[in-house]
């Protein structure tokens, strides 16, 4: 019974899948953000070209 508890603890594969499932929560993250920003940005550009045609 020991072996068996010992050899789960020092088991790293679902770490390494928890690792990357983290590292691709950050960048989806990093990602939204910076779209909502660009979204806003051409916002206000295309409103000021609709404006300068009016």
């Amino acid at each position: 019974m020991r072996a068996q508890i010992k050899k789960f603890l020092k088991d790293e594969s679902g770490a390494t899948a928890i690792e990357y499932g983290l590292i691709a929560a950050l960048i989806s993250v990093v990602i939204i953000g910076v779209l909502g920003i660009i979204g806003t940005r051409l916002n206000v550009k295309f409103g000021s070209v609709a404006a300068s045609l009016n």
